[in-house]
């Protein structure tokens, strides 16, 4: 978010302003989270009754933060004798250094306040305003410590509040007063520890420490997962800055569910979405595979262990139903948000095998596809047995539950996102495009799987020959000739919503576009319509709903181009690609080198910079990977029979790229890429690479 500083581990963060402080609004997604739950809403430091400004701030490393601080505001700042650096650190506690100093020629009186205050509001409250609390708060006051809880029936949240130095301790916060000599300096330890008793005494948040590393291991911890991925080299200083970002920003973002000992899954992204997602996770892990595939067994493991099992009217689950989302929050556990785990998303099963296969071309990992084989299949069959909701060989969607379920189940997932170009709304059950795609391409990688690895080429058969009844099936139904693109997606009656979308790109990467058509959709994906000169917006500009700053309706999403290159590389249009990674890596200087979730559709002429969106989240797991396949994508790089296959196009302005010791089933291997001019596809272009898709 613009204006405030983040320090992360996991799903445990910290959301404050430029100096340090917190001081949360209901509907504000600042404060100290863990698990979906805000343990800080009030943090408040103040010397002699004056709130601090920050001079400068250090947040280099994403778990620690230093804010270098001065009384008073930045326009009446004068020289001050007074100074102090908080210095915090996230783990599974926070621990905040306070050091104030006196440069000053004599002694001086302080008066050091901290305000602390907590709302235990559940992420669900904080986004949707939700004011009332159910259960009762309680405050406990100790000579040593600060205990701020929450109780509702069985659920019972705690932060305890303690210093390293004496203070007098109230209902609000704490004291310091002191007395400093000239060029001396004070110091204490602030520590808020996150509780969640149980009935039986436990604490669960005492498993999570288990599983977490020691705090002063971190900065070793994010050396050695910086130092295992392969090492970029380039002479273009805004990859190579969005490059390390990615990196860390990857880092700090996975986390450690219980039910896996420690093995850590990428959380979907600040503020929001600090928790496993079924569809995020799995397009970061395909993003990324190249880089960091040690994230991609976890997070099929755990997938595959919350798949669904039973038909749930509340939860959208089906037997084999790969979840959306799974929460740990009061909503959640008293069921007023179907989160634990809820399975409304129609593209995670697909996605699920499409992500079991990939990784094997690139590991040679048989064990993991031998192991998952029946969540496999499981995810294969709910494509086939209930996905269909209207029996015409769709993956279709409509959620159950009323009150609280997703209406729209794709990763367009707002509620006005599927639209006719009139901006009329579709009916339910709907069917998106790109859903297809995936459905398609599940079926031609599990052939593979079951004819190679499972000893079941009757069952490879058979998934081919769907696989190629759906893609004629498809061309037909979704196909507006005399537009020459594919709709966004079919109403429940069948008739095609004729919206020009970005979704269109994603059937490129899937391989379901015959070639002959492929010339007509990239001349819409890379049109004025469709491409802002930054990357190709959500929604074509001339649709009724087209909005700039629409969460899905005109917004420029970098995960989303990140796919829509990598299908154009496919089809053998490596310039396009190259424009798309051009633009993409550019708008990235713009935001410090760090990619956000999404930024404004307007033309790149006419506002000459990417326009932020206003409640954009930061890092986004997903955002963090399109760097990584934008770079797999320029280089060209797929697996192919036990190798790895290179065919480097670079845009205009990129002389080098090199990346260094790529892991995979051939050891280590490094690609090198010189800029050359990129010959154009011609109309007998098929797909790119070819080796497994066709």
């Amino acid at each position: 978010m613009p204006g405030t500083v983040s320090c992360i581990d996991g799903n445990t963060f910290i959301v404050s302003d430029p100096s340090g402080d917190v001081d949360a609004a209901p509907a504000t997604p600042v404060g100290l989270f863990t698990a979906d739950t805000r343990y800080l809403s009030r943090w408040i430091l103040t010397i002699n009754g004056e709130r601090m400004t920050a001079l400068s701030v250090d947040d280099s490393q994403y778990f620690e933060v230093a804010f270098f601080l001065v009384p008073g505001g930045q326009v009446d700042y004068v020289q001050a004798d007074v100074s102090a650096i908080r210095r915090r650190r996230i783990g599974p506690e926070l621990t905040e250094s306070l050091t104030v100093f006196n440069y000053g020629e004599t002694d001086v009186e302080l008066d050091v306040r901290l305000e602390v205050a907590a709302d235990f509001a559940d992420i669900f409250d904080i986004k949707f305003d939700v004011r009332e609390k159910v259960g009762s708060h309680y405050v406990q006051v100790e000579a040593d410590e600060l205990r701020l809880g929450y109780r509702r029936g069985t659920y019972q949240r705690e932060v305890c509040v303690t210093a390293s130095e004496p203070a007098t301790i109230d209902s609000t916060g704490m004291r310091f007063r002191l007395r400093l000599p000239p060029g001396e300096h004070w110091s204490t330890q602030l520590r808020a520890t996150m509780r969640a008793p149980r009935s039986d005494g436990r604490d669960w948040r005492d498993a999570v420490r288990a599983l977490r590393p020691d705090e002063s291991t971190l900065p070793d911890t994010l050396r050695e997962w910086i130092a295992t991925a392969p090492q970029l080299d380039t002479d273009n200083t805004a990859l190579q800055q969005l490059y390390h970002r990615s990196l860390v920003d990857l880092a700090a973002l996975r986390f450690a569910p219980l039910s896996l000992g420690g093995a850590t899954v990428p959380a979907a992204g600040l503020p929001w979405f600090m928790t496993l997602f079924g569809r995020d996770s799995l397009l970061t892990c395909l993003q990324t595979l190249h880089v960091t595939p040690s994230m991609t067994p976890p997070t099929l493991r755990i997938l595959g262990l919350l798949q669904g099992v039973r038909t749930d009217e509340t939860l959208d689950e089906d037997p084999g139903r790969i979840p959306h989302e799974l929460r740990y929050g009061e909503s959640a556990a008293f069921e007023e948000q179907p989160h634990s785990p809820y399975y409304g998303t129609v593209d995670a099963s697909p996605l699920f095998v499409i992500l079991l296969d990939e990784y094997e071309r690139w590991t040679g990992d048989r064990a993991l596809v031998m192991e998952l084989e029946k969540e496999a299949r499981a995810a294969l069959d709910w494509i086939d047995q209930y996905a269909d909701l209207t029996s015409t060989g769709y993956v279709w969607y409509e959620t159950r539950n009323r009150r609280a379920g997703l209406e729209n189940q794709c990763w367009k997932d707002s509620w006005d996102s599927m639209s006719y170009a009139d901006g009329r709304l579709p009916g339910f059950p709907r069917a998106t495009c790109e859903v297809q795609g995936y459905a398609y391409d599940a079926k031609i990688r599990a052939a593979r799987l079951a004819r190679t690895f499972w000893d079941d080429p009757a069952f490879a058969d058979r998934l081919e020959r769907e696989a190629a009844a759906l893609k004629d099936r498809f061309n037909q139904d979704f196909w507006l000739d005399d537009r020459g693109y594919y709709a966004i997606a079919l109403d429940h009656d069948g008739t095609p919503c004729d919206a020009l979308s970005s979704n269109i790109g994603h059937l490129l990467w899937s391989g379901i576009v015959p070639p002959d058509r492929a010339p007509r959709v990239v001349e819409h994906l890379m049109g004025p319509a469709l491409y802002s000169g930054w990357g190709v917006r959500t929604l074509a500009e001339g649709q009724s709903r087209y909005n700039p700053l629409g969460y899905h309706n005109g917004t420029v999403w970098p995960f989303d181009n990140s796919f829509i290159a990598w299908g154009l590389r496919r089809y053998g249009f490596a310039a396009e690609a190259g424009r798309i990674a051009h633009g993409i890596i550019d708008a990235a200087t713009y935001f410090h080198g760090r990619l956000p979730e999404a930024f404004g559709g307007f033309d790149r002429l006419t506002t000459r910079y990417p326009v932020r969106y206003p409640t954009a989240g930061s890092p986004q797991a997903w955002s963090s990977g399109a760097s990584l396949l934008l770079i797999r994508t320029m280089l060209g790089m797929d697996p192919h029979e036990g190798h790895l296959v290179v065919e480097p196009a670079l845009p205009p302005g990129y002389g080098r790229i090199a990346l260094l010791d790529i892991p995979g089933r051939w050891g280590k291997v490094d690609a090198f890429a010189r800029h050359r001019p990129v010959r154009p596809p011609t109309e007998d272009s098929g797909p790119y690479p070819t080796p497994v898709l066709e």
